[in-house]
């Protein structure tokens, strides 16, 4: 059993927490980075998905996982993000180093915007505000038709970085390495914001916002920020699933996707980086594993392939039914009573992870 014996405030925002963390997340980074010669070009682009499910997942979690507030409309967000890169580029010929950056940023302008009037809601009043959000961005795109081309959509170009052409079935080992590398940054500087003061502000105000007012916390902001850092690597996402999806309109991004970045973070595990990854491969990976294993039920019954509607969708739902009830940490709060476990054996307790059933008394006055 590894004890971190802490004697400063300094262990507490440390980036890792000894050098063996640093060492095993040092060569998770560099199987990643040796993963395409590995495996097929196919799985390649679905790991490429995977990690763009994931940054889509980080910029919900810090919403959610990390202040507290619900959302179910961060599907406009991403269509923020990937229409604005691919108008940037079009209307304005900027390149993807530019158009990238500022999509995110109108993202995250637009959610600070929206953040102002909706800050004071809580619970499944946010919830509803949210999603009339998501409701709205779909009519907006076909309204507005002569800049996002409505109900046909837009052609997101190839990735061109000095010289360099990025696209997912030209050279889908090298837009991996690119989604990679963005996914690395946006889990760095995710990271650090959590060691930050706004960071542990999102905290307080997803705790108790009474507790945090009374800690000189101005709640208001602080929503209003979280919204913003939220769609802003949200808006990255956006764009970069833009580009894999090659072609996307106001169907790509609607309410069913909001749904389910919601259900991503819920399964990998709430307010942690972890859970945004595990969610996301646990999303592209189901119907593949669906695939895989209607083609052998049906080579075993010497039958024709039977196609199920709705099946994924009723699957994950299942999945997520089974969390909510009995593991309602995620996959890597499971994760971590396994790990705590074998550490504490045999001094382990039943209840250490049992979730408190009652409010705080400061909430009650809300």
């Amino acid at each position: 059993m590894r004890i971190v014996f802490k004697t400063s405030y300094d262990a507490d925002i440390r980036l890792f927490k000894h050098k063996a963390q640093a060492f095993w997340y040092l060569l998770l980074f560099a199987l990643a980075i040796l993963l395409p010669f590995l495996i097929s070009d196919f799985l390649i682009g679905e790991a490429t998905l995977v990690l763009i499910w994931a940054i889509c997942g980080m910029g919900l979690m810090v919403l959610v996982g990390q202040t507290g507030q619900a959302s179910l409309g961060h599907a406009a967000f991403m269509a923020v993000g990937a229409y604005s890169n691919v108008l940037y580029q079009e209307h304005f010929s900027m390149p993807f180093l530019l158009s990238f950056p500022l999509a995110g940023l109108t993202a995250g302008v637009a959610g600070a915007l929206i953040a102002m009037p909706i800050t004071k809601l809580h619970g499944i009043y946010l919830a509803i505000a949210t999603l009339a959000i998501s409701v709205l961005a779909e009519d907006l795109i076909v309204i507005m038709e002569p800049l996002t081309g409505g109900v046909s959509g837009l052609f997101a170009p190839d990735i061109e970085i000095f010289g360099f052409v990025f696209n997912r079935y030209g050279n889908p080992v090298e837009l991996y390495w690119l989604v990679l590398f963005i996914t690395f940054l946006i889990v760095y500087l995710y990271r650090n914001m959590l060691r930050s003061p706004i960071g542990r502000s999102f905290a307080a105000v997803r705790d108790s916002e009474v507790s945090a007012k009374a800690m000189g916390i101005n709640v208001a902001r602080t929503k209003m920020v979280a919204f913003a850092i939220s769609c802003f690597i949200t808006g990255l996402g956006g764009a970069l699933m833009g580009h894999f999806a090659t072609i996307f309109t106001n169907e790509t991004f609607n309410l069913i996707m909001s749904i389910t970045l919601l259900l991503i973070i819920v399964v990998g595990g709430l307010g942690t980086i972890h859970g945004a990854f595990f969610g996301a491969i646990v999303f592209v990976m189901l119907p593949l594993v669906i695939s895989l294993t209607r083609d052998a039920l049906t080579v075993f019954a010497d039958s024709g392939s039977v196609t199920i509607p709705g099946l994924e969708s009723g699957l994950f739902g299942i999945i997520l039914i089974g969390f909510i009830l009995f593991e309602p940490m995620g996959i890597y709060g499971r994760w971590l009573k396994i790990r705590t476990y074998f550490e504490l054996f045999p001094f382990y307790r039943k209840d250490m992870f049992r979730r408190q059933k009652s409010y705080l008394k400061t909430e009650r006055t809300r």
